[in-house]
């Protein structure tokens, strides 16, 4: 069974920052392309920052200079280090994992910019 587990969302106040994580079980992680992706009430989904397997890393123009994604291959975790948070960047964050046909989405994490 595939399980992606998000955490470390919650509620920050405008220019603070935030950490949120997933771990991944059931996948044979140091294969996959792991993302973040954020849908907000009535909102598409969107992709927020995607790490490939090799280390490659893309941001959404929202995300570039604020937010970093990482990846630990030992510990099956992607990480997503948000700074400068913005009241439009809350939304619920997906973690993804993906690879050839397999495509896999966790619950999703709250987070919340309000003051």
């Amino acid at each position: 069974q595939v399980l992606l587990v998000e955490s470390g969302g919650g509620l920050v106040q405008p220019g603070g920052s935030l950490s949120v994580s997933c771990v991944a079980s059931g996948i044979r992680f140091s294969l996959y392309d792991m993302a973040w992706y954020r849908q907000a009430p009535g909102k598409q989904a969107e992709l927020v920052a995607r790490i490939s397997r090799g280390n490659s890393t893309h941001y959404a123009d929202s995300a570039r200079g604020r937010f970093t994604i990482t990846r630990n291959n030992a510990g099956n975790t992607v990480s997503l280090q948000m700074n400068s948070l913005k009241p439009e960047d809350t939304a619920v964050y997906l973690c993804n994992a993906a690879w050839s046909t397999k495509d896999y989405w966790g619950q999703g994490t709250q987070v919340t910019v309000s003051s």
